[in-house]
């Protein structure tokens, strides 16, 4: 197997993907490069020029959407209203109120500040004309499509990487997995952590996948101080404030990596309830609470801890 890295700033993140044929490798990348680009133009926070920020200052007004942004907003409102608005795409207001305005590597150094709270205004404000594919949005509110967006960027790019190839193709934005095509015998293996910088032979178990996604969701890497508080980047959005889970950490494998991205971080927000909601919905799950205590449900192979 062949893997190359792009290390590319889209949604302030890193890109990793691995082909099971040397010889697609370069056509593959290149899939991932034209992705990772686009989906930034489209759908970050943190640049200026991008649609979404046109958008969230479009003053109430209907914004023509490209193809992308288009996308990247219905699929961020079908993750709201699977998960019963848990994942909120207006949360961006809160966002950047509680400091989280710019890139991570930015914020990550920022010890001042005054830091403030704002629920999700409400996902179902957020008005989608598919015949003239605009987009409107209340004056005052803000889009982010953190949750969802990276994750539809990683199937995307496995997708076309093994439309275009043929060869088997695993994706991984920040953490994110994506598969498309014919897997390797065995299945690709992933290794769980926190934190998707964590080098690739470290600490943590190890699960095979063949097809769809794979993400994890956690509160112990994207943290950053404002004054005295300190503030990780899964908001409720009931309150605008830091999740406060009874989990650390949850992977969920799904039909899709925007599916499993979806379900981990609502599990985080569901805190003592999201077992049952993920076992519910046949996902496979593994969930680490606070106390390092492990809980395994939807078929997830267990480690050195509860099955469920």
């Amino acid at each position: 197997m062949a893997a190359a890295w792009a290390d590319l700033a889209a949604l302030g993140s890193t890109a990793l993907l691995w082909t099971t044929d040397d010889a697609a490798l370069a056509d593959a990348t290149a899939e991932l490069v034209r992705e990772l680009e686009a989906v930034d133009r489209a759908c970050s926070r943190f640049r200026d020029d991008s649609e979404l920020v046109q958008l969230n200052h479009a003053e109430g007004e209907p914004f023509a959407a490209g193809p992308y942004l288009f996308e990247a907003v219905q699929v961020a409102l079908r993750a709201a209203a699977a998960t019963g608005g848990l994942v909120d795409p207006t949360i961006g207001r809160g966002l950047r109120l509680a400091g989280y305005d710019r890139t991570f590597t930015i914020i990550g150094r920022r010890d001042q500040g005054t830091v403030r709270f704002a629920p999700a205004a409400g996902w179902r404000l957020v008005e989608v004309d598919e015949d003239c594919r605009s987009i409107r949005i209340p004056s005052g509110v803000e889009l982010d499509l953190g949750a969802t967006a990276k994750a539809l960027a990683a199937d995307r790019t496995a997708l076309a990487a093994a439309e275009k190839t043929g060869a088997g193709i695993l994706v991984s934005l920040g953490g994110d997995i994506a598969i498309a095509g014919p897997a390797p015998n065995g299945g690709w293996p992933v290794r769980i952590a926190d934190d998707h910088r964590a080098s690739l032979d470290g600490l943590g178990p190890v699960v095979s996948l063949e097809s769809g996604g794979l993400a994890t969701s956690s509160v112990t890497v994207r943290r950053w101080h404002v004054g005295e508080d300190e503030l990780h980047h899964i908001l409720d959005p009931r309150t605008g404030r830091p999740a406060q889970s009874c989990w650390q950490t949850v992977s969920v494998a799904a039909a899709s990596c925007v599916d499993a991205n979806t379900a981990s971080t609502a599990a985080v927000l569901l805190g003592e309830a999201a077992p049952v909601w993920l076992a519910e919905r046949r996902l496979p799950a593994r969930l680490v609470g606070v106390t390092g205590d492990v809980v395994c449900v939807g078929g997830w192979p267990a480690d050195a801890g509860i099955a469920a």
